[in-house]
């Protein structure tokens, strides 16, 4: 099997635990959308497969894989005082000062990869500002020789732009690539683009659904060194 030369990340689930940073964001979102009516809160936040009552996601909300632009489209029906561009500029606001909770401390764990000569990228369907401002409050930005959002001209997960882009970028042919993900959409770009791919468990996707598409499936980031023989 090919050896693994560049790492590529997705970062919500992935780099950071999805559940603690985006159930507070759906809430202070909803609250925020509906002038602070937990009612019709409740009712928006359902539609995009969220519960307010018990602040949890369901598994397939569109929120896990999908873009800032495809949860405000899913949005605008249910908004009407708000136009689809104020929408998603609000989304991507309250996505800048979610709360982040790292899969591993971050800085060492990517330090000991890049000291093994590894070529780091992150390819998220959030938008790259807020994605350059999740990295840079965990002090981890300046890790990545690579980063691309959905909006960064490159095209969404599960499409394989970002990872060829990625590949290009860094010089690495993408056979020598791991992309490693928490959801279905990140697995089947990687397979897309020719890459290996590795599941792991820190998102709202079980094994059985990463199964299919995953060469590996891992806890979490942190037992990536032991998969690689390092």
């Amino acid at each position: 099997m090919a050896p693994v030369a560049a790492i590529l990340f997705d970062k919500d689930g992935t780099l950071f635990d999805f559940a603690a940073t985006w159930e507070a964001w759906a809430r202070s979102f909803l609250l925020r959308a509906t002038e602070r009516d937990q009612d019709r809160a409740a009712y928006v936040g359902h539609q995009i497969g969220f519960d307010m009552a018990s602040s949890r996601f369901q598994p397939d909300s569109i929120v896990i894989a999908g873009t800032p632009a495809e949860v405000a489209a899913a949005l605008v029906p249910h908004l009407t005082h708000l136009s689809g561009d104020n929408i998603l500029a609000m989304l991507n606001e309250e996505a800048e000062a979610a709360p982040q909770a790292e899969a591993v401390p971050l800085a060492p764990f990517l330090d000991r990869l890049r000291g093994l000569g590894l070529k780091l990228g992150v390819a998220t369907n959030d938008a790259e500002a807020p994605a350059l401002a999740h990295l840079g409050a965990a002090g981890v930005v300046d890790r990545f020789d690579f980063l691309a959002g959905f909006d960064s001209g490159y095209g969404a997960k599960p499409s394989p732009g970002q990872l060829i882009a990625f590949a290009r970028a860094v010089g690495v042919h993408p056979e020598n690539v791991a992309m490693v993900g928490d959801s279905t959409h990140d697995l089947i770009a990687g397979r897309a683009a020719g890459m290996r791919t590795v599941g792991v468990l820190t998102g709202m996707a079980g094994p059985a659904d990463l199964g299919p598409y995953a060469d590996v499936i891992l806890p979490d980031i942190g037992h990536l060194p032991a998969w690689l023989g390092v």
